[in-house]
């Protein structure tokens, strides 16, 4: 969505205001993060994690890091980039990655790299003036889909089976948009994948917040209402993430109100038929939530608010702390990472997020 693009404006006064700096200082004994030395001060929202050593991440300026042994990490630019904003990136291993830019029209592109960051190409440039470009998901290292807010009423899903190197737009087919209703490039997750067909895309603005299902990879979908409120242009749902095909997840808030206490949450145990309001904690803003690979239960939410974990499913939360965070990843119960403003990288340092026993 395009208001989106005025979110660093936001960050600077989240972090110049009394709540930054208590944020800041927390950083500092954090038990739950470990503070990582990027090499980068860009605005970093895009965040993929591959296992407990490779991990890429992206961001403004046509920033891509890189790290393949868990620690260290390498600061990567994209040629002719260096105006882009890159907020969503998947990577299938160590050597290959895909990185998408939001912006309008032709700012919106993705990029692919096979050398570990050495060189990309340009696989794909949005055509549409009015097109601004979200998210992206695979289900595969071939097959994938990229999403969209509306041009000509509907929004757009692109789908690939080549890993990116050719992109069909798709027909529109119960993906009608609502007045003024769009989504939010907050982290690159407001589209979410499971198993190997299903996909689900969270909106906001509008009156009411909405979730999008496909269970034909983006042929077809049905929307269903979602207990977030919404109804202003900062305001729905920012992200959604699906523990398996049933289980899932939608998280948001109010990015220009980040501590606003408002359901920021729902839950769905039926592949996004019918949600419940869940209320998040720390309560306000989650611009991201993520299902925990290895823990069938267990989900992680953050945005400017902090961030929080749930082992039951999203039924009850518990506060990690009130760091502000803009997107986080798990490769198992006890390897995560989080990235944030002014080049923010945080290595997960806490208890395993798994149901004890």
């Amino acid at each position: 969505m395009r208001t989106s693009l005025a979110r660093v404006s936001v960050v600077l006064a989240v972090m110049l205001s009394p709540y930054g700096f208590a944020a800041a200082a927390e950083a500092q004994a954090s038990t739950a993060w470990r503070a990582e030395a990027s090499g980068a001060t860009a605005e970093l929202r895009g965040l993929s994690v591959v296992s407990d050593t490779v991990v890429w991440a992206s961001g403004a300026k046509g920033t891509v890091l890189r790290t393949i042994d868990g620690a260290r990490w390498q600061v990567l630019q994209v040629a002719g980039a260096e105006q882009l904003d890159f907020r969503d990136i998947h990577a299938i291993d160590a050597r290959s990655a895909l990185v998408m830019s939001a912006g309008p029209g032709a700012l919106s592109r993705i990029y692919r790299t096979d050398d570990g960051g050495a060189s990309w190409r340009l696989l794909a440039t949005n055509q549409f003036a009015e097109g601004f470009w979200d998210a992206m998901a695979f289900w595969d290292a071939d097959n994938g889909i990229v999403f969209g807010d509306p041009v000509n009423g509907k929004f757009q899903v692109y789908v690939t089976a080549d890993g990116g190197a050719s992109c069909r737009l798709g027909d529109g087919k119960g993906l009608e948009a609502l007045d003024k209703e769009g989504a939010f490039a907050a982290s690159g997750t407001c589209l979410s994948v499971a198993g190997s067909r299903d996909a689900w895309i969270v909106t906001g603005g509008a009156q009411s917040s909405r979730v999008f299902h496909s269970a034909d990879r983006g042929a077809s979908w049905r929307a269903s209402t979602l207990p977030i409120p919404a109804g202003a242009a900062a305001r729905g749902a920012f992200s959604v993430g699906f523990a398996n095909p049933r289980v899932g997840m939608a998280a948001g808030g109010d990015y220009k109100e980040p501590a606003l206490a408002a359901v920021n949450g729902a839950r769905t145990d039926d592949g996004g038929a019918s949600w419940a309001a869940a209320t998040i904690l720390p309560a306000g803003y989650m611009s991201v939530v993520m299902p925990v690979p290895g823990a069938p239960a267990s989900f992680v939410a953050a945005g400017l608010a902090g961030s929080g974990y749930s082992l039951d499913g999203g039924r009850t939360w518990t506060v990690l702390d009130r760091i502000p965070i803009n997107t986080v990843g798990f490769a198992s119960a006890s390897a995560g990472w989080a990235v944030g403003p002014k080049g923010l990288l945080m290595k997960y340092t806490g208890a395993a997020l798994v149901q004890r026993k």
